[in-house]
């Protein structure tokens, strides 16, 4: 009996110490954090991702069938699925909060190059090359924007939310330089989610960023130096370009040099640049504002390239030179002032009123005058040859009454400078008529001496004649 009992007495205490040490188990913070990492690595969030993997890959097939939308065998029915296959697509993207496998990712980037790298149709109009800020006038929308809208929408979430290592094996050299050539599009709304992906790349592939400037390089020089190109993003380029440009630190490295004096300033030359001049005028005058002393080399450049027969351009540039002159080193204000007050002034003497206008309005720019005074010796004789050219001669009596407005403001500013050209003008006009009599009676001596040479030869004639 009394083995009995002490086993009995020995049970519940063996019972009562595993309870407590299973208590201290349960409690434990190692306890806690396996379990923890069973809910995270746990099988419902794994059957989540399986599922929105296989959804992906239903809608694939339906996202990478391609619309004419000029075809009539094409259904309607068949347009508006593959629209709300592509919807759905994107809101799995939007809400989805786990990194995509490689197969999902490549199978989306299949989609991506079916829709978006196509053929893009031939120009119906040269005009939209031409005329500035008409696109939305001109160009017609594209009928499978409903389709490409989304696609971008998608591409762009996906490189918000992806890390740029995992999809280096997707955006490689050909899918950018692909990229580029769609900026041609006439349609305004792609291009502008193109310029939004672009830019959003270039930001977050820090590695691809030299052959990207180099791309947009490449297409820039193939516009201005082929004969009779058209390419309706040149405009859309430059915008990524003044983002890039605003980023340079200073001092500017050489490369970047090399771009404002081999492509920025030989994009004044083409005869479409009214399309593009405010975003060309903004990335030149970046440069300028992070290094005054390029302000010289835009100058000169720009005169280089001047219209000949084109107005609106005249116009253009000659505001563009009147706010680089504002930003300009005053230290090459002499260096410059005579050959853009030489081109100012022919800009004053155009018989195109709205030309003349602009140039003299040049002069109320309290800048530019300051410019011109570091050289007035040299500057003020042609002004004034310019000036009294118009009061005589133009048509416009608005050009005229400027003109007289700053040949006051002139005389004010050097009256005695201002004497002494207006009597160098009359002995050089008084000089000039003196040649031109004498060169109108060397002629009528000439024309005397050959009228008695003729009338002798015919006299000569007629005797022989007769005889």
């Amino acid at each position: 009996m009394g083995l009995r009992r002490d086993s009995l007495k020995a049970c519940p205490r063996e019972k009562k110490s595993m309870t407590l040490q299973k208590l201290f188990d349960l409690d434990s913070p190692r306890n806690g954090a396996s379990k923890l990492a069973r809910s995270r690595n746990g099988s419902p969030r794994k059957e989540c991702q399986d599922s929105e993997n296989e959804e992906i890959f239903s809608l694939i097939p339906h996202c990478s069938v391609i619309y004419t939308f000029n075809n009539p065998q094409e259904s309607p029915s068949q347009q508006d699925l593959k629209r709300l296959k592509l919807i759905q697509l994107l809101s799995i993207i939007k809400c989805s909060k786990t990194a995509f496998s490689r197969e999902v990712l490549s199978s989306i980037w299949s989609m991506f190059s079916a829709n978006l790298f196509r053929p893009l149709p031939p120009s119906k109009t040269s005009l939209i090359c031409i005329l500035p800020d008409d696109d939305e006038l001109v160009a017609t929308p594209s009928a499978a924007w409903s389709h490409l809208q989304i696609v971008f929408d998608i591409l762009h979430r996906l490189l918000m939310k992806t890390d740029p290592k995992e999809l280096r094996e997707y955006i490689d050299h050909s899918f950018l330089v692909n990229l580029l050539s769609l900026f041609q599009s006439e349609d305004p709304k792609e291009r502008e989610s193109l310029k939004n992906v672009y830019h959003q790349i270039y930001s977050k592939f820090t590695f691809y960023r030299s052959f990207m400037r180099k791309a947009m390089n490449d297409v820039f020089l193939h516009y201005i130096f082929e004969a009779d190109q058209h390419h309706c993003g040149i405009g859309d380029l430059l915008e990524i370009w003044g983002s890039i440009i605003n980023g340079f630190t200073v001092p500017l490295k050489q490369e970047h040099k090399l771009f404002l004096t081999r492509v920025l300033i030989p994009l004044h030359k083409p005869k479409g640049m009214q399309a593009y001049h405010r975003q060309l005028a903004y990335c030149v005058s970046q440069f300028v504002h992070k290094d005054a002393a390029l302000g010289g080399t835009v100058v000169r450049g720009i005169l280089r390239y001047w219209p000949v027969t084109n107005c609106q351009k005249e116009v253009l540039l000659i505001g563009e030179l009147e706010d680089v002159v504002e930003n300009i080193d005053p230290e090459h204000y002499r260096t410059i002032a005579l050959p853009l007050c030489t081109q100012i002034t022919k800009c004053l003497n155009s018989w195109n009123s709205q030309v003349a206008e602009r140039g003299l309005y040049v002069w109320n720019n309290e800048q530019f005058v300051k410019m011109a005074s570091q050289a007035m010796e040299d500057v003020l004789p042609v002004v004034v040859r310019g000036m009294e050219k118009n009061l005589k001669y133009h048509w416009s009596n608005s050009v005229k009454q400027l003109t007289q407005n700053v040949k006051e403001m002139l005389q004010g500013l050097e009256p005695s400078l201002y004497i002494r050209c207006l009597s160098r003008l009359e002995l050089e006009e008084s000089a000039a008529q003196h040649r031109e009599m004498t060169r109108k009676e060397m002629w009528e001596r000439v024309e005397m001496a050959a009228a008695t040479r003729n009338q002798c030869v015919h006299q000569l004639r007629c005797i022989c004649v007769s005889s």
